[in-house]
């Protein structure tokens, strides 16, 4: 594998290289992830000024474009801002708390390699998939592309949908000056609510997919899913084709003539939809242990399909897709650099939480009191907005399997626990709609999120800034998760 990415790189790809080879190199050292029970109980002795790194690189990230923008345009400089938030963090865990802190950086290691492994092979298959023409950038065609996106998430991840969807959507919306509102519709629709439908939608339901949640489970939350998916596509028409409206009038010539100029439709580089394939089959393969007995693959097994596909997309695709996609490095290495920063920062922050939910410590004088399926909805969305929203989500899952009487050892206690009845159901039903859902309220709130802001700021559209961001997803998605509540999680 090694001397396969070293031709890579001499054949003229050496940041493909150097993303995805170190990050490999990392899966597949059994270092990363020896076995051990260190951890148990040292989220209750962290005290709670170890969020403060958390909380700074969150910051960074919110005001720093707004103070420091041009400064903050250089990758190497976020990469700064990175390592001086999370260095201090992995120091403190190793000196602090020994082979119990260095195991939990390990497994963040591991996590991190997954995701970007995952971001870094879907950017580059679909950077080869060109889709030429008949695309006008109008209301319904903006519409059927969100449907369409909200649909395929389930089924090939938020991250894929997202990836394959953007750059055409983008494209055909290119000849219009106000398209903010399109970008934002899509990180709620498309990177987040679309995928809640089976486990390959999104990271979560993949965690509980592999504690023996059962694959088809999650087609319980249609009704869940078509509320919120629904409830935005008409809200998104509406919006739509209020600004449209405007643009018609405002500018001189007709914008729908301006944006239905067409040419004959066609999807070049569609071998690179085998390689998509081929990720997906990575991500159920390894949870279901296909050709494996039906145990989990071997550790990095699930990484290295992923970069050989990603491999094969890019040896194999030609270079005028990429061309015309205008295709660029800058965006998955924003999101390489940043999140590895996240990553370390958040493992206190998790521990913490993990703790407090044991009831092995108080925060703020306040212990663990959640039991109402409100509460775990709530709780699980609003972490999980800030949080990487797989281990947030099974934290809660194993949280209220504890008070259950369930013990956590072992693979099987989530589907242990939903045999435990209707009310142990409406429990994961809460967790897994909070840790979908409402990953769309900030941009960090899941991976796809921060890809497709990159991609746009990348072709020049202006993006809300962090709290922009969030004032759209509070004005938009709080009052839809309110009435969810009232609906289903009372």
């Amino acid at each position: 594998m090694s001397h396969l990415l070293f031709r890579l790189a001499q054949r003229g790809a050496p940041r493909l290289a150097a993303l995805l080879a170190p990050a490999l190199l990392l899966a597949l050292s059994p270092a990363a992830h020896a076995a051990g029970s260190e951890g148990v109980g040292m989220g209750a002795a962290m005290p709670l000024w170890t969020l403060i790194p958390f909380v700074a690189i969150l910051l960074a990230i919110a005001i720093l474009p707004l103070f420091a923008g041009h400064w903050w345009e250089h990758n190497k400089n976020k990469g700064i801002v990175a390592a001086l938030c999370g260095v201090p963090v992995a120091v403190y865990m190793v000196m602090s708390h020994g082979s119990a802190g260095t195991h939990v950086l390990l497994e963040k290691a591991h996590e991190y390699v997954s995701f970007i492994c995952l971001l870094g092979s879907l950017f580059i298959i679909t950077g080869g998939i060109y889709i030429r023409g008949s695309l006008s950038g109008t209301p319904l065609l903006n519409t059927a592309i969100l449907g369409i996106g909200a649909v395929i998430a389930s089924f090939i991840g938020t991250t894929g949908a997202s990836m394959l969807l953007i750059r055409p959507l983008l494209r055909a919306n290119a000849p219009r000056v106000r398209k903010v509102h399109i970008v934002i519709f899509f990180i709620f629709i498309v990177s987040n609510c679309g995928g809640l439908l089976t486990p390959l939608g999104d990271p979560p339901l993949v965690l509980g997919f592999l504690k023996c949640v059962p694959f088809g489970w999650t087609f319980n939350l249609w009704k869940e899913w078509l509320l919120v998916n629904g409830a935005l596509l008409v809200a998104f028409n509406i919006w739509d084709q209020q600004v449209f409206a405007k643009e018609e009038r405002e500018r001189p010539g007709s914008q729908l003539e301006e944006v239905q100029k067409h040419e004959p439709f066609k999807i070049e580089g569609g071998l690179n939809f085998l390689f998509l394939l081929g990720v997906v089959f990575a991500i159920y393969g390894s949870g279901s242990g296909l050709f494996n007995g039906g145990k989990p693959w071997p550790i990095g097994a699930q990484e290295a399909l992923m970069v050989l596909c990603a491999l094969g997309a890019w040896f194999t695709t030609n270079a005028q897709n990429r061309a015309l996609n205008k295709f660029s490095w800058a965006p998955i290495v924003e999101v390489a650099v940043l999140f590895a920063g996240i990553f370390v920062c958040m493992a206190p922050a998790l521990e913490i939480l993990n703790a407090w939910g044991k009831g092995d410590r108080m925060i703020a004088g306040q212990g663990f009191g959640m039991t109402a399926t409100w509460q775990y909805f709530w709780a699980t969305g609003m972490l999980s907005s800030f949080l990487d929203n797989a281990p947030t989500y099974l934290t809660f899952a194993a949280t209220a399997a504890g008070q259950a009487g369930i013990p956590v050892e072992g693979s099987t206690y989530l589907g242990d626990l939903l045999a435990k009845g209707d009310a142990a159901q409406a429990l994961m039903m809460a967790i897994s709609c909070g840790a979908v859902f409402m990953g769309a309220n900030t941009y960090i709130g899941n991976g796809p999120n921060f890809m497709v802001k990159a991609i746009a700021e990348d072709r020049g559209i202006r993006r809300p800034s962090f709290f922009g961001y969030m004032a759209w997803s509070g004005c938009i998605l709080i009052p839809l998760f309110v009435i969810m509540t009232f609906i289903w999680f009372r």
